[in-house]
């Protein structure tokens, strides 16, 4: 015989809610790493980067450059007149 004072409940407990709300925080977490990773610029050498242009190719002139001396993608000091291989003619 069932007790008439015990509380039939339907649904999920208060502790399988919080299990999964912790797993899915975790997971979300996880999920962001490889973004943060990915944001991570690339060594000068690896971008085959040269202080000189490359004909008329020169970083000033690139969508990836931030002036005075920096780069989206590559790493440390970028020449204005430097080259890599990810250069991108700038819209005009």
């Amino acid at each position: 015989m069932t007790n008439p004072m015990q509380i039939q409940t339907s649904g999920p407990s208060r502790r399988a809610i919080l299990l999964r709300t912790a797993g899915c925080a975790a997971g979300a977490a996880a999920a962001f790493i490889p973004l943060r990773q990915a944001a991570a610029k690339m060594a000068q050498t690896a971008a085959a980067y040269q202080d000189s242009p490359k004909g008329d190719q020169r970083c000033d002139g690139c969508s990836l450059f931030q002036a005075p001396n920096g780069c989206v993608l590559v790493d440390g000091a970028i020449s204005p007149s430097g080259w890599c291989k990810f250069w991108v003619k700038k819209a005009p």
